[in-house]
């Protein structure tokens, strides 16, 4: 249970994506990542393997390595040895000797000007540089990246896959830590020449803000042009540790060819991502820029910004249909064209899809679609009064529109006494930004029930659940008026709705909790499920892990009444772990939904996700990983030392010789020895020393420790 606590970590990834048939780098931050071993990347024709780990430094490996350096700069001032006439003229290292040491100079350099003694985020203040290569066969879209060490599986961060030109800024150092009146310290200031960055639309950029900093991006529009700037920034990082509020606020401006302002975004709609479209009205050269919205910044506020005359869809109409039945969808959205959109297919299911690309294979932003069995109806005008309200058959789903500020759509249905009636509103949910607000009205005027929010414990990173419930018994027989409406008043030809009206409709779904374990062999390691029940659903569900190798068990747990969440443990018992591997099981829930035949349904893996120190949400991910490993087993060294044995022995004997003359001299403990080779093996190993600097070192190390 100690090594499932110590998960692997990582809170951004930069750039967050790269283009088509290229290999680039990657810098991943995090924490827990020592012995790191690969990279696993969801989806087919992407790979990543792991260049360098950047532990960050304390205090004495500083010390070391700028030892290190000392010795390295006392070879590099000597002039190297010349030779006349077959024998040396003088003494010094050789021409080679020089160069490696000026190339290992180097590297320590670089190494050292990353280091932060107090770093604004410990968490993600350890680096791994990773190679990602992209084939040419790869499926554009949103992809996972995790890393894995020897004993686990990192949390999961989004990494996209696109076609245009990708261009990626500069990486930022680690911030420091801000200190209360001294802010302006921990402004991670870059070189003027960094502040514009010149491209060529369309592309995709990436960049990541430090504090106080605005990135501006320089381009020719053309007269005419219909521009879509969208941008990915909350979708990479959620919510951010140790943040207030908690997550990167993105602001996006454009600026035409005299400087002016002439967009302005914080959002869109009621994402926190913000979209500008915009008609360009004359030729030159146009800036957009992005920004923290109080100028907050750290590595981990990382973005991608799509721009150019892109096809972009801002809403569909309607918003769903029914399960096997083809929809003609309208689109909303700038440089659409004749552009159609392919629906779910009728092997897809229930529930809610995503829509990301047209019959002929153009891809589009992803827009939520919904699939049911229900029978489907649509809202029609004139419905605003319950003299003139919408009659309908119940069990059925409203497909309907806010058309106007202002509007109420009002449906009528007849309805006996004692009978359970749900009312719901799909419209937040699917991306509508409709704020809806419900009421159930008898036909003398009295109010049944209201309601104006309702929280979905499985919508992942909603923020604000605006979509309507009501489940209640009818108090009587006879007529009754369903009254829907935004809270806003707001309305137009966007502000689309699904409303279901009928019966309760039991059902439950489950997330698993985190979406990774680390199980060492002979032990076990536990994560929660989540059960999240809708119209009433209170029959037990017993959870399974079916499949399972030999040698890996877990035992069936059942969800009882109203239970919200349980344990499952997994046991691992094989006769022989060398290496650490990962398997990807699925935990399966079953119930009695409806019916005499069970219903069995998978676990979606999510992680928990803390939202401004309280709100918590479970955000999907894609697979459950459990990683089985043996704290015994160590990976083979990186790096295998050049030097003779021979040498080894002259260098322990010098150490020991001094260290004899040193009478006075204050021993040190075991513990501290153990900690100073352990620094001096991470450094070594990372390069960033000699071979016999590490020796000595190690020699002086051992010599000093008190018997």
């Amino acid at each position: 249970m100690a090594y499932a606590q110590q998960r692997p970590y990582i809170g951004f990834v930069y750039p967050a994506g790269g283009q088509l048939n290229t290999t680039f780098r990657v810098r991943v931050g995090g924490q827990r990542l020592d012995d790191l071993s690969g990279v696993q990347i969801t989806g087919k024709d992407v790979r990543g393997r792991v260049i360098e780990y950047r532990r960050q430094l304390g205090n004495q490996e500083t010390r070391i390595l700028r030892d290190q350096m000392n010795e390295l700069r006392k070879i590099t001032s000597r002039r190297p040895a010349k030779r006349a006439g077959g024998k040396a003229a003088e003494k010094g290292p050789s021409e080679t000797e020089v160069k490696v040491a000026k190339e290992q100079l180097a590297r320590i350099q670089e190494r050292l000007s990353e280091y932060v003694q107090r770093p604004a985020c410990g968490s993600i203040a350890n680096i791994a540089i990773i190679e990602v290569t992209v084939s040419n066969t790869a499926e554009p879209g949103e992809r996972e990246l995790r890393l894995s060490t020897l004993s686990g599986v990192s949390n999961p961060m989004p990494f996209h896959i696109g076609r245009l030109p990708e261009v990626s800024r500069k990486p930022l150092a680690t911030c420091e830590v801000q200190v209360l009146g001294k802010e302006e310290r921990a402004l991670n200031r870059r070189p003027p020449e960094e502040s514009e960055t010149r491209v060529s639309l369309p592309c995709t950029v990436n960049g990541q803000i430090s504090p106080g900093e605005v990135d501006r991006f320089r381009f020719v529009g053309r007269k005419g042009q219909k521009l879509a700037i969208s941008t990915l920034a909350r979708q990479l990082v959620p919510f951010i540790a140790d943040a207030v509020p908690g997550w990167f606020q993105p602001v996006l401006t454009l600026q035409d060819t005299t400087g002016k302002e002439v967009a302005y975004e914080d959002d869109f709609r009621f994402k926190p991502d913000p979209v500008i479209i915009y008609e360009v009205p004359a030729d030159g050269e146009y800036v957009f820029s992005i920004r923290d919205g109080i100028y907050r910044g750290r590595e981990d506020f990382v973005y991608r910004i799509t721009a150019g005359e892109l096809p972009y869809v801002t809403s569909i109409y309607p918003l769903g249909g029914r399960l096997g039945e083809s929809v003609k969808l309208q689109l909303y959205g700038v440089n659409l064209g004749s552009m159609r959109l392919s629906t779910p297919p009728g092997s897809a299911g229930k529930g809610i899809h995503r829509i990301t690309e047209t019959p002929d294979g153009q891809l589009v932003n992803p827009i939520p679609f919904a699939v049911d069995t229900l029978p489907e109806a649509s809202d029609l005008e004139p419905n605003n009064a319950p003299s003139t309200a919408q009659a309908v058959t119940l069990p059925v789903i409203v497909n309907g529109r806010i058309d106007q500020p202002g509007d109420w759509d009002i449906f009528r249905f007849t309805g006996k006494a004692g009978e359970a009636i749900v009312l719901d509103v799909m419209a937040r949910r699917l991306d509508s930004p409709v704020d809806s607000t419900l009421k159930l009205i008898d036909a003398a005027g009295n109010l049944v029930a209201s309601n104006d929010d309702h929280g979905e414990p499985g919508g992942g990173l909603n923020t604000h659940h605006a979509d309507s419930y009501i489940h209640t018994k009818l108090p009587a027989d006879g007529t009754y008026y369903v009254h829907l409406g935004d809270t806003t008043q707001a309305g137009g030809a966007e502000y689309g709705y699904r409303l279901r009206i009928g019966a309760p409709q039991p059902d439950f779904e489950l997330r698993v909790v985190p979406s990774s374990i680390s199980v060492r062999n002979r032990s076990s390691g536990t994560v929660s499920v989540h059960a999240i029940r809708f119209d009433g659903f209170s029959n037990p569900i017993t959870l399974s892990l079916p499949g399972l190798p030999r040698g890996i068990a877990a035992a069936p747990v059942v969800v009882v009444g109203t239970q919200e969440v349980a344990k499952v443990t997994v046991k691992a018992n094989w006769q022989k772990v060398n290496q650490p591997f990962c398997l990807v099981p699925t935990i399966i829930g079953s119930a009695f939904v409806s019916g005499r035949t069970p219903t069995h349904k998978p676990a979606v893996p999510a992680e928990d996700r803390m939202q401004a120190f309280l709100w918590r949400h479970l955000v999907p991910a894609a697979d459950f990983k459990v990683h089985i490993f043996n704290p015994s087993y160590k990976a083979p060294s990186g790096r295998a030392a050049n030097i003779s044995p021979d040498t080894v022995a002259r260098i322990v004997a010098e150490v020991r010789k001094k260290q004899e003359a040193k009478k006075d001299a204050q021993p040190v403990s075991k513990g501290q020895t153990r900690g100073r080779l352990l620094d001096l093996y991470r450094l070594f190993n990372a390069g960033l020393l000699t071979d016999e600097f590490y020796f000595r070192k190690v020699a002086e190390a051992r010599a000093a420790e008190a018997d």
